[in-house]
């Protein structure tokens, strides 16, 4: 496994989005090979799974043959892990709909250092590597220690590298309700008015908390140095029917900033430290360290370019759990397999939203004693 953990470290000392997609595809292909070789002889159910797959893996020449695990399997408690309980760091949690129960991914610490490297060098690629003060919009409890960690505190925390200061602007009620702190906001915005900023924040919790209440009062925060980064949430929006385009309006005018500069990123807990944020031409690109494969909801072969279907993401990051090759529950759209006007090379796609009131389900020869 050193082997492979350096293979792994290789990747992720380069740029992400400038290996030849022939080439990226080769290498991981081998190497997701090699972890689910490594993952079966850690756990017996994930090898009775993987046997009962209709192509043995070894001899699969495509990663779209490679056998994945619906990601509604790592909501299973206690959570699937690949390593020791005295091994584990923390636990991820998703920030899971009302009624259902959250994902559960498991970090070791060398897990743990491949994510936050690897959405470090994401991030970078888009807004730069040098600190700048950080708003959260956010409570500071969203990122309290212990060994659980939500997804709101996980994305919270996976931008401090290029944090200089932190700053939360809003603050929680005894009912649990948030409310914005103005007077924090615009002293934040006094302060660093001509500086280079870096925003987070939840997409419901941007639109409800931030953007709402100021375009309310008529204030403005007069930032224009600013890149507004904020992730998930757009389900509870959609009985406002708030789309992006108007969600990029509504912060550009509270912040006095362009459109352009607010970036949506896709991601989840199960895929751990990888995160696919919109480029310049509205694409999500897909980093040399994963890839993506969407499939046709009823027969689960891969689709062509331009046709929509269910996301399979897959990524070589994970070893203190199998989650190399997971069937999420969202629907996308590959649009282009290299060759985006933004100058990124490799897969990148368009997301189009969940499977509509549908739980994937696999393959039952799997549980979670390993």
């Amino acid at each position: 496994m050193e082997a492979l953990g350096e293979r792994i470290d290789r990747l992720l000392s380069g740029s992400p989005y400038c290996v030849p997609p022939g080439e990226r595809s080769l290498a991981l292909l081998e190497m997701l090979k090699d972890e689910l070789e490594y993952a079966c002889g850690k756990s017996s159910a994930l090898q009775n799974y993987v046997r009962h797959w209709p192509i043995d893996f070894r001899h699969a020449r495509r990663i779209a043959d490679l056998p994945y695990l619906p990601v509604g399997l790592l909501k299973a408690q206690p959570p699937l892990s690949l390593v020791e309980p005295g091994e584990i760091k923390r636990t991820l949690t998703s920030s899971a709909t009302t009624g259902q129960s959250p994902s559960r991914v498991v970090l070791d610490s060398a897990t743990a250092r491949r994510m936050t490297k690897s959405i470090a060098i994401i991030i970078q690629d888009f807004i730069g590597s040098s600190r700048r003060p950080y708003l959260v919009v956010d409570v500071p409890g969203s990122v309290r220690g212990g060994a659980e960690m939500g997804a709101r505190g996980a994305a919270i925390q996976s931008l401090r590298p290029f944090a200089a200061t932190v700053t939360y602007c809003l603050s929680q009620g005894s009912r649990g309700e948030l409310t914005l702190d103005v007077e924090k906001a615009l002293e934040f915005a006094h302060i660093h008015r001509q500086s280079s900023i870096l925003v987070y924040g939840f997409t419901y919790i941007l639109w409800n908390h931030l953007v709402k209440p100021l375009l309310a009062e008529g204030i403005g925060l007069d930032m224009p140095h600013v890149h507004i980064l904020h992730s998930g949430g757009w389900k509870r929006l959609q009985d406002e029917a708030v789309d992006k385009r108007e969600f990029n309006e509504g912060l550009a005018r509270v912040f006095g900033c362009r459109p352009d500069d607010v970036i949506d990123f896709y991601g989840m807990i199960e895929n751990v430290g990888i995160i696919y944020p919109d480029c310049s031409e509205g694409n999500k690109h897909v980093p040399a360290f994963g890839d993506v494969v969407v499939r046709n909801p009823l027969t689960l072969e891969p689709v062509e370019k331009g046709e929509q279907g269910i996301v399979q993401v897959c990524s070589v990051l994970p070893t203190s759990f199998p989650g190399y090759l997971l069937l999420t529950e969202d629907i996308a759209e590959v649009t282009a397999t290299d060759g985006c006007s933004c100058g990124r090379r490799g897969t990148c796609f368009r997301f189009v939203g969940r499977v509509p009131k549908a739980e994937i389900r696999g393959c039952g020869n799997i549980d979670t004693r390993r």
